[in-house]
């Protein structure tokens, strides 16, 4: 593919690009297309531990994010109320309602368990692939759409996010879809292309189905810069349907929030402020950090491919500040390359100036960063010294050898801070962790050695990404085969058996309580409304002890002296790795 140019400091918009490379379903593609799923179904756990898989269900729900979302999809399916999403009985209004639509639908088919309430996110991460393998294979052919998909699937934040009761799985499948089908609707040189801008809008209109307006805002990060730096407004204008467009995005996603409004009126609106505008102008539950946040977290969740992301963001920028003065114009690969980089910039640029930050809100930038860096990977291969190697190659090392580092000294790091961990934790006091640490460091550290020696070799070029991808695939089955399952033992599992005894003893109209840091995923285990308080609250205290009722108590067995002297001489039921369960009644 040859550069095409324009006259000096000419602003004629691009013409249309030439045809894709790639556009019949080959036997390749059937091959690759297998390959990708399968891996992902097998270190997703979908196919339930079988064949020695990993397990999706083998892990307790974590709080806060899985336990509330699992809780809240279970009671919209005990109420069959499918407006009004509730959590432990009450409205909450803190995400719209469609990923409890696909949890609950999930509990239908395989029961109310933890893998029910994590196969629709593993879902969403196989249709994100998809959606990935097809948009590139279109546009830059069969071979670069498989180095971009296992790039995709190959990391830390795409295997734990896809394994996880979050909404975040969902979202990104919508909005990937909304950014690739605008490119495809606005370059392709079909008499039908235009249409993909339905795609477009609907895609959006359920993205805020999944998370509020930020199902919106994530692909006009990238759409607007992209429109203006290019000059094609007035392209766009003549073919992206503008009116009817937000007409669409309004009729897919309206209904939804016009109900919750009628039936909770003032009460929603204010919570669903809070949840948009106040979380961007303002940490909500403590989740701030600093600017640079989410430098660490791309480069370490994105690894080992985040290392060759800042080279090619660099030159493609660099490249459209050319195009921009009028020398240069991009061929199709360029030109893609400018509107994902910008994409890219934009969602970190987005996120880093919201007050609440948490890592996962970056996520949806990684099916754009996985496509620069096979670009990049491409680039590389037909180049002598590509622009830029050095920086690569120290961010790969300094990556790799910092991680691998840090994963084998862990354990002696948890140790120093035991204390304040048992606080939380009760159990922890008890985690032996073995070789599993030296042996995944290990992982790291060589695995690291090995992509530098690859690259740095004129033969063996070629198996660094398999060498990479090989590094992350062996991480992740290490991590959930031996960390998950300690992680399960010593923090996750121990209130949650209590809460499931609990489920066993107590009638109807009984009361559970819970004492200390709130956990939504008792109320999970439980399958009943738990009562959340703190040692000192009197009021309620006073009010749970008058109601004629039987009454038990999860809490940590350490919190026992500082509960109310009556509360604490009832009988004990259980205790179990730091917690306790009491009874009000003897002999239960």
């Amino acid at each position: 593919m040859g550069n095409l140019s324009v006259p000096s400091g000419s602003s004629s918009t691009p013409p249309s690009l030439s045809p894709p490379l790639q556009s019949k379903f080959s036997h390749s593609t059937f091959v690759h297309i297998v390959f990708v799923l399968m891996l992902g179904i097998w270190l997703f756990g979908l196919e339930g531990g079988w064949l020695g898989g990993l397990d999706m269900g083998g892990l307790g729900l974590t709080d806060r994010d899985e336990g509330s979302n699992a809780e809240a999809a279970r009671e919209m399916l005990e109420t069959g109320d499918w407006i009004s999403p509730t959590l432990n009985y009450e409205p909450r209004f803190a995400k719209p309602a469609f990923t409890y639509w696909l949890i609950s639908g999930s509990y239908s088919l395989f029961g109310i368990n933890e893998f029910a309430a994590r196969f629709p996110s593993a879902l969403s991460g196989l249709l994100v692939l998809l959606v990935q393998y097809a948009f590139v294979a279109r546009w830059l052919g069969a071979p670069l759409a498989f180095f971009s998909s296992l790039m995709l699937l190959l990391n830390l934040e795409f295997l734990a996010i896809n394994r996880m009761v979050i909404t975040d799985p969902e979202l990104v499948v919508f909005t990937t879809l909304a950014g690739y089908s605008f490119w495809h609707a606005l370059n392709e040189s079909s008499k039908h292309s235009r249409w993909w801008f339905i795609c477009f809008y609907v895609a959006m209109g359920f993205g805020m189905l999944v998370k509020g307006p930020v199902g919106i805002i994530i692909p006009l990060v990238g759409v607007i810069p992209y429109l203006t730096l290019t000059r094609q407004w007035k392209k766009f204008w003549q073919k992206g349907f503008p009116v009817l467009g937000p007409i669409i995005v309004f009729l897919v996603a309206a209904p939804w929030y016009i109900s919750m409004i009628q039936i909770h009126a003032e009460a929603y609106w204010a919570a669903a402020q809070a949840n948009t505008t106040g979380r961007f102008m303002n940490p909500m539950e403590g989740h701030g950090g600093t600017l640079f946040f989410y430098v660490p977290i791309l480069l370490l969740g994105f690894f080992p491919w985040s290392a060759f992301l800042p080279s090619v963001l660099y030159q493609s920028l660099k490249q459209w500040k050319s195009h921009w003065q009028g020398k240069e114009f991009p061929t199709r690969e360029a030109n893609l390359e400018f509107f994902l980089c910008l994409w890219v910039v934009g969602l970190l640029i987005f996120f880093t100036f919201s007050a609440t930050r948490l890592p996962h809100y970056i996520y949806p930038l990684f099916p754009a960063a996985a496509i620069l860096v096979a670009m990049w990977w491409k680039r590389f291969q037909s180049m002598a010294s590509p622009p830029d190697w050095r920086i690569s190659r120290w961010l790969l090392l300094g990556i790799g050898y910092l991680l691998g580092i840090a994963i084998i000294v862990a354990p002696e790091i948890f140790h120093h801070f035991i204390k304040q961990i048992s606080k939380e934790f009760p159990a922890a006091v008890d985690v032996d962790f073995g070789w599993l640490p030296l042996i995944m460091g290990l992982v790291i550290l060589l695995g690291t050695m090995g992509i530098r020696l690859c690259l740095e070799s004129e033969t063996r070029q070629s198996w660094a990404v398999g060498i990479a991808g090989g590094m992350m695939a062996l991480f992740g089955v290490l991590l959930v085969k031996g960390a998950v399952p300690v992680y399960h033992t010593y923090f996750i599992e121990p209130p949650q058996r209590i809460a499931l005894l609990a489920s066993l003893k107590l009638g109807k109209d009984d009361r559970l309580l819970q004492v200390g840091r709130k956990r939504p995923s008792l109320s999970f285990y439980a399958e009943r409304k738990v009562h959340f308080l703190g040692p000192h609250d009197g009021k309620e205290w006073e009010e749970h002890l008058a109601a004629s009722v039987k009454k038990m108590i999860i809490l940590q067995t350490s919190l026992r002296q500082e509960i109310p002297e009556a509360v604490s001489e009832w009988t004990v039921v259980l205790e179990h790795g730091g917690f306790s369960l009491l009874s009000s009644e003897p002999g239960l």
